[in-house]
């Protein structure tokens, strides 16, 4: 049931409902991933960590709290009422703003704000181990439903999928992806003298840059799917989600095109090349004498990852290296 200190004042029906939203979220031993329970209006899904949670049939006050969860519910047209503020910004990631701009923040990338979430009263609670929110599970199930969608560095469309079966919307997700990937191939097919492109992509941070989007997630797995190549020390898997280099070593950052952003949108993008061209040796990198450095909306490249951000980035390349 949910805690005193979480209850807001209200009329008995409304604490009645209340209990009978969290009394939904309590987690089941039986049913399957996506099993309806007419009776009560509610669907059994199995998380991340292989609970079953009942969720609500059709859910209208959505809590998001992290990157990936709020950008594929916004993907499948949902509007969550709360949200987790993007890295290193007050709001939610500018890339977005736009289609979040009724959620309310009650996170951060470190954990929830849980008395702002509670006055929300949501319905259903989707997480993942992208932030850590996860640390707060037991109290965050005593305030709605909650989904743990993913574990950390999983496969952006495995956890898009899962996000979707939270909000029953498997269908939905399976149409985006299919015109994704329908997309991505017409993108290789035209890349012409861009085809087996080295690129590096980097965030600017603090007067250097960092090495972002290696590994499985959304924009290491565009660039290999579209055959793009990445520079050497960009390779494998992260250490972290962004790798520090040295002004002493720009040249390892170097390749034919180079796409630069920061935690923020494109004009703060445009400031920090603006800033990164007084360095010594990164005017002579050979993307930036070639006019290849490409600045890019930074919080959707540099973010845990999700479909619209996995779209920001292919429109991009798209965009720049495609004829």
């Amino acid at each position: 049931m949910r805690s005193a200190q979480y209850r807001r004042p209200g009329t008995l029906a409304a604490l009645t409902l209340a209990s009978a939203l969290v009394l939904a979220g309590c987690g089941s031993d039986d049913g399957s991933s996506g099993k309806a329970d007419g009776s009560s209006g509610t669907r059994t899904v199995t998380d991340a960590d292989g609970k079953k949670v009942k969720v609500p049939e059709n859910p209208k006050k959505i809590v998001t709290l992290s990157e990936p969860t709020l950008d594929a519910a916004l993907a499948l047209g949902h509007e969550p009422i709360g949200a987790t503020s993007g890295r290193g910004q007050q709001g939610v990631s500018t890339y977005l703003a736009k289609k979040a701009d009724k959620a309310k923040v009650v996170a951060t990338v470190a954990e929830p704000d849980l008395e702002k979430l509670a006055v929300l009263d949501p319905d259903l609670i989707l997480l993942d181990e992208t932030t850590g929110s996860k640390r707060f599970m037991d109290k965050l199930r005593d305030i709605a439903p909650t989904v743990l969608t993913a574990k950390l560095n999983e496969d952006w469309k495995k956890s898009f999928r899962a996000t979707a079966d939270a909000l029953d919307d498997k269908a939905a997700a399976d149409t985006w992806l299919k015109d994704f990937d329908r997309d991505v191939a017409r993108t290789r097919d035209g890349l012409g003298g861009n085809a087996g492109a080295v690129t590096s992509v980097v965030r600017w941070q603090d007067g250097a840059p960092s090495v972002v989007g290696k590994g499985r997630g959304h924009v290491g797995s565009t660039l290999k799917a579209l055959g793009l190549k990445r520079p050497a020390d960009q390779q494998g898997e992260s250490a972290g989600h962004s790798e520090p280099v040295s002004l002493e070593k720009l040249d390892t950052i170097d390749g034919d095109w180079l796409f630069f952003g920061t935690l923020g949108d494109e004009k703060s993008g445009e400031k920090a090349l603006a800033e990164a061209r007084k360095v010594p040796n990164f005017g002579r990198l050979k993307a930036v004498r070639e006019d290849h450095a490409v600045v890019v909306e930074g919080s959707a490249w540099n973010s845990s990852g999700g479909p619209l951000a996995a779209r920001a980035v292919l429109d991009d390349l798209t965009s720049h290296l495609a004829d």
